[in-house]
């Protein structure tokens, strides 16, 4: 009997769970209420619920090409790290080969969903996919590399708003620009993690290359902008009195993640990190999305 048989009772689906659990697959969740909120806003209420479902069934599956590709791109880099030494690649759980195969069928599925969509989204599927597999490039070139990350979820917002109507409002493109400075924002906030190890590397980011005080002031500097930005797609989208009780929380949310993390005290950084971006997304896209249909 195989170790993969033993451990889950079905061949093959324990490494499917390595898999997903090596590239946080929970973390979809960053993103999906993006998609959906502009889903809803497209449609001023309720989306159809096909073009939705493809919607998220592209997203997942973008996100899982770009994660696998990153922690192919990534391998040697991480295996010099102690903190993430134990990921699959350089610990030996996945093999490169496999890592690939999950990174192609992900990439099919992406491709497969956005056929379903506006043509348009077809024809520009490459983008999202070259901008996945050019972000863990940057940190080996330049310390703007949080923004590459943040233009993964600058596309989104306008890619649905694409995907469902063949259209792009200058709301959807403001609520992409505050998407991206929210990510880069916490993605900044995650770098400290590493500064040290980066400076030794030769890898840049803000941390390493400004210190952390610097690195934390520019996150909180991102992030109130980020708050800024939903506000004025709002307006910009004539959107419900509920899409703006979503950025007052939104803010207040991600004031107390800041608050979580400072110069002297980084303990709680993965509670900032992985816990406090979820659940601000999701109440964001929660207020939205209730203010869009009633």
């Amino acid at each position: 009997m195989t170790e993969s048989t033993t451990r889950s009772g079905i061949p093959g689906w324990h490494r499917l769970s390595l898999f997903l659990e090596s590239i946080k697959f929970e973390h979809s969740v960053f993103a999906l209420p993006f998609a959906i909120l502009a889903a809803f806003l497209s449609a001023s209420g309720t989306p159809e619920w096909t073009g939705l479902l493809w919607v998220l069934v592209a997203m997942v599956g973008m996100r899982t090409f770009g994660m696998a590709s990153n922690r192919l791109i990534d391998a040697k880099i991480d295996a010099r790290n102690p903190r993430t030494a134990t990921r699959a690649i350089p610990s030996g759980t996945i093999s490169r080969r496999a890592m690939i195969g999950y990174m192609a069928v992900a990439g099919l599925i992406f491709v497969a969903a956005t056929s379903q969509l506006d043509p348009v989204t077809w024809a520009l599927a490459p983008i999202p996919m070259a901008v996945m597999i050019g972000y863990p490039y940057l940190k080996r070139f330049t310390w703007l590399a949080h923004f590459g990350m943040g233009a993964v979820y600058l596309i989104v917002p306008p890619a649905v708003s694409l995907a469902l109507t063949g259209t792009l409002p200058l709301g959807f493109i403001v609520i992409g620009i505050g998407s991206m400075a929210w990510v880069a924002g916490f993605d900044v906030l995650y770098a400290t993690a590493d500064f040290k190890v980066d400076r030794e590397q030769g890898l840049h980011s803000i941390p390493s290359r400004f210190g952390i005080p610097a690195a934390l002031v520019i996150s909180r500097l991102l992030h109130a902008s980020a708050v800024i930005l939903l506000a004025i797609a709002g307006v910009i989208l004539d959107a419900s009195a509920l899409y703006s009780v979503g950025v007052l929380a939104a803010a207040v949310l991600l004031a107390y993640e800041q608050s979580l993390v400072s110069s002297s005290d980084l303990s709680k950084l993965n509670m900032a990190f992985f816990t406090m971006n979820g659940v601000i997304a999701v109440v964001f896209g929660t207020f939205v999305v209730i203010g869009e249909v009633i």
